[in-house]
């Protein structure tokens, strides 16, 4: 379980965003816009098993107490609502790809954000969505196959639900295909070096005690990826950065645990369905010998790529052409002459 005070931001970044009344209720109903069992892109690599995904994601919502969980998917939620508060201008219609139980549209509020449709493929954890003062939308919808017609929405969000997509550049292409021109993409997704304190302990005991190794924790998008696939499903003007969020826990076994509870377990095709006993018990003490800290806890990484991506218009800022410039750089050396000495940095 997660203790006050263990979870750490180690790259600090201002967290905002308005907390809305947990009594307060705007009005929700439910759509359907699943695919056929089955469907996937013609193009995509089949490397998660989507069906146990929504198991997984089904079973963390179930739980009787699953906020218990939620303090990672709060911090990222909080995250992408204060860069939407950055924003200066309000959005009557926005679209939450892949929202879980909702944990963008609680830091929102309705003087921002007009109307919100939550989109998951769990319906528990739509059923189980946290409250919130803006007037929701609760669609059942794969974040492949968005049911939604072309430019329909001011701004779509998304917090930690596309690192299990597995045509990550068809999804990215469905939310561009959804948003009205000047409309604004705000997402996040975990990066490559989630959780390596995990994988090289448990690559290591498996090699050890097993003579081999299998994987255990998904792949991840490389951060210089990510701004190539934006710009090819046809976002402009670009931001992509780094965050890294670090939890202690108190070993390797209630880290494992509180994965499950978020609904964060490993559901690629080629996983291993189980490890022995010992190698179990193996990589719990490699961990700690590894990685532990001074108070006997052991830490958890979680790398954040955040991403904002813009839809074309023809009000939006342009770069000036090729050979418009009026003055070279090697013009500017010559500013020292002319500036009084007085005013030199």
């Amino acid at each position: 379980m997660l203790r006050p005070g263990v979870l750490w931001r180690l790259s600090p970044r201002r967290l905002g965003g308005l907390a809305v009344p947990a009594g307060s209720g705007g009005r929700r109903e439910v759509a359907s816009g699943v695919p056929p069992s089955g469907s996937s892109s013609p193009r995509a690599l089949n490397i998660f098993d989507r069906e146990l995904k929504r198991k997984q994601k089904n079973w963390a919502a179930r739980q009787p107490e699953p906020m218990k969980f939620d303090y990672l998917k709060e911090e990222v939620g909080s995250q992408i609502a204060d860069r939407v508060y950055d924003i200066a201008r309000d959005f009557p219609l926005a679209l939450d790809v892949g929202c879980g139980r909702g944990y963008i549209a609680q830091h929102l509020n309705k003087e921002t954000v007009g109307k919100i449709f939550q989109t998951d493929i769990a319906e528990h954890a739509l059923k189980n969505s946290l409250e919130t003062d803006i007037p929701t939308v609760n669609v059942l919808a794969d974040e492949e196959f968005l049911p939604f017609q072309e430019n329909t929405f001011d701004l779509v969000v998304s917090s930690l639900s596309l690192h299990w997509v597995n045509d990550l550049p068809r999804a990215l292409e469905q939310i561009h295909y959804v948003l009205k021109p000047d409309g604004v993409f705000v997402g996040a997704m975990f990066g490559g070096d989630t959780l390596y304190e995990l994988r090289c302990s448990l690559q290591l005991a498996e090699t050890e005690r097993e003579g081999g190794f299998s994987p255990h924790i998904s792949p991840f998008t490389a951060v210089s990826d990510l701004g190539h696939l934006l710009g090819r499903a046809g976002f402009n003007t670009l931001t992509v950065d780094t965050d890294e969020i670090q939890v202690n826990y108190p070993g390797m076994f209630e880290l494992m645990e509180d994965l499950k509870g978020m609904g964060e377990s490993n559901c690629s095709w080629n996983r291993k369905p189980l490890l022995h006993r010992d190698t179990m018990l193996a990589a719990a003490a490699v961990y700690r010998e590894m990685y532990r800290n001074e108070d006997g806890s052991i830490p958890a990484t979680y790398q954040i790529y955040h991403m904002i991506g813009w839809k074309y218009h023809d009000s939006q800022a342009r770069p000036a052409e090729r050979g418009s410039a009026t003055v070279s750089f090697g013009e500017l050396a010559k500013l020292s002459e002319v500036m009084p000495q007085g005013k030199k940095q």
